[in-house]
Order: C-alpha cells, then sequence, then structure tokens
C-alpha cells in the first residue's frame, strides 16, 4: 500500500512560493560584481582639491629709493652723531650736528623718513656739499626684490598679485608684485620682475632673495603623486572596477603637498589604486583596501 499523503492546502502555494524566491535571489550573485579575489591592493576614492599656482622669482634686494644727505656749504667738519646705519628715522630727525668755519653748528636732519642704509660720518671728519655722503637712507623703508622669472612663468604675473618673499638671514615677509619687466634676456630666456616690500625692519641691500607668487587657483580632483605612473600611451592612473585593474589616461595639473591636481580623465569618488606600478595589468582581479582603513 502506498503512504497516506494529501494535497497541500491551496492557501499555503503563495508562500512556499516566495519562499523559494527569496532562496534563489539570495543564492544568485549580482550580475554586475565579481567576488573579490587576487592580490590586496590599496585604494583610495578620489577627492576634490583646490591647487594654487605659484611663480617663483629668485634675485637680490634694492632700495626702491635712496635719499643721500649732505650739508649745503662746504668747510665743515662733524662734532657730533646722532644716527647710525640700520636707525628707523623720521621725517626731520637730527641726524648729526657739524661745526661751522665762522662758529656755531649747523644740524644735519633727515629730508625723509625711512631706514639708514649707510653711514659715513665721523666725529671730527670733514663734510661738504661735494664730498661722499654722509648719510643714505631707504626712504619709506621701502625695498624692492629684483627676481628673475622664466618665460613660461612671466606670461601668468600680474600688478598687485601677492607674493612671500624670503630673504636670507631676515626669514619671510609679505610682497606684492609693483612691476613688471617689459623684455625677456635672451641669453637665459628669462624676465624681470619687481616685487615691492615695505617694512619697518632693516633689509640687507643686495641680499639673495626668493619670491613666491600666488597668480591664481584651480580646484579639481586630486590624487596622491604615487598613484600617477608616466608610460607610452602618456600619463594613467590605475581604477578599479568590479574588483579589477582599469587603466585611465589623465591630463595632469598642479602640483603640491604631494598631490597631483586631475583635469581630466578622472571623476571625484572613483576609487584609484594608492600606488601605480607595472606589477598591475589591465583586467587584473584583486582585492581593493581603503587606505584609512588599512592605517588604523
Amino acid at each position: 500500500m502506498r503512504p497516506f499523503s494529501r494535497p497541500l492546502p491551496k492557501y499555503l502555494f503563495p508562500t512556499a512560493l516566495a519562499g523559494a524566491l527569496l532562496l534563489g535571489l539570495q543564492a544568485a550573485p549580482a550580475a554586475d560584481e565579481e567576488p573579490a579575489k587576487g592580490p590586496a591592493v590599496t585604494v583610495l576614492k578620489a577627492a576634490k582639491s583646490c591647487f594654487s599656482d605659484i611663480v617663483e622669482a629668485t634675485g637680490t634686494i634694492i632700495a626702491r629709493e635712496e635719499t643721500s644727505v649732505r650739508p649745503e656749504r662746504p668747510g665743515l667738519k662733524v662734532t657730533e652723531l646722532l644716527a647710525e646705519a640700520g636707525d628707523t628715522i623720521t621725517a626731520g630727525q637730527v641726524l648729526a650736528r657739524l661745526s661751522l668755519p665762522e662758529g656755531g653748528t649747523l644740524q644735519v636732519t633727515a629730508p625723509v623718513a625711512g631706514v639708514i642704509a649707510s653711514s659715513t660720518a665721523q666725529i671730527g671728519a670733514p663734510a661738504s656739499a661735494k664730498g661722499e655722503a654722509l648719510f643714505s637712507i631707504v626712504a619709506r623703508s621701502e625695498y624692492d626684490l629684483v627676481g628673475l622669472v622664466s618665460t613660461s612663468d612671466i606670461r601668468k604675473l600680474a600688478t598687485n598679485q601677492q607674493a612671500s618673499v624670503r630673504i636670507v638671514g631676515a626669514g619671510d615677509i609679505d610682497g606684492k608684485v609693483r612691476r613688471i619687466g617689459p623684455t625677456i634676456e635672451p641669453n637665459i630666456q628669462q624676465g624681470m620682475v619687481y616685487i615691492g616690500i615695505a617694512t619697518p625692519r632693516r633689509l640687507l641691500l643686495n641680499s639673495s632673495a626668493r619670491a613666491l607668487i600666488k597668480t591664481g587657483q584651480s580646484c579639481n580632483v586630486a590624487v596622491p603623486l604615487t598613484a600617477i605612473q608616466y608610460s607610452p600611451a602618456g600619463t594613467v592612473v590605475q581604477v578599479i572596477r568590479r574588483n579589477r585593474v582599469e587603466t585611465k589616461r589623465v591630463e595632469t595639473g598642479l602640483l603640491a603637498g604631494g598631490q597631483v591636481e586631475v583635469r581630466e580623465g578622472l571623476n571625484e569618488g572613483d576609487i584609484v589604486v594608492a600606488r601605480a606600478g607595472a606589477l598591475l595589468r589591465e583586467g587584473d582581479p584583486v582585492r581593493p583596501v581603503m587606505a584609512s582603513a588599512e592605517k588604523k
């Protein structure tokens, strides 16, 4: 005799069918994803960043305007010195006193405010209108860095652009592009730029200096320099899609702090191989590991 059996109640059919379908959906992998396999590769998400376009100029410090101080008549002698090189002075300040041949004294005053760059005045020494200047003043404490800039960069310059000037022995001082030379030196293919500096500090004339001039800013996707690879096909990065390596050609721009601006070829959020190299090739399967997670 066959075992007793009876048909399932009709109200159970929809439940059983739904359960079977659910099991089938869970068992089948997504069509557009592959299980991670292959070597572990450190990756990161391409993110937007802003880069400053910096032009470098190197040169020397000069006085923008230098004023010489001499007595107006001959036959005088220095009897008293009230200022010396390096002093910051005001207009009309008494710098020295001189003796007159007929008796009495003559005061030598500063015609402008500024910094005394040099002085030849010595007590007892003669002073005259035609002799060596007793004092040389950097008028209004205004200096210029006269610098050279490459031909490719000079076209980026414009007056009033901000600059950070580093002077040997004096540190960093703020400056501003004051004037751009109209010609290029043919032998070295560089142009001249004058960067104005106003500071109460005494700067040593003819000191070597370097200026970093901010000429603009651009914001684009950025990746580490290590993610960039140079090949016969051009500049490329390696991205990960569906756990496989893809090579994308890119156009790079500015560089700052180890980050490279990518102007074309990469989108924000793309998963990029942090250290591109010849060991990874197009289509290779990999197991991506986010850089932030690897550091923890």
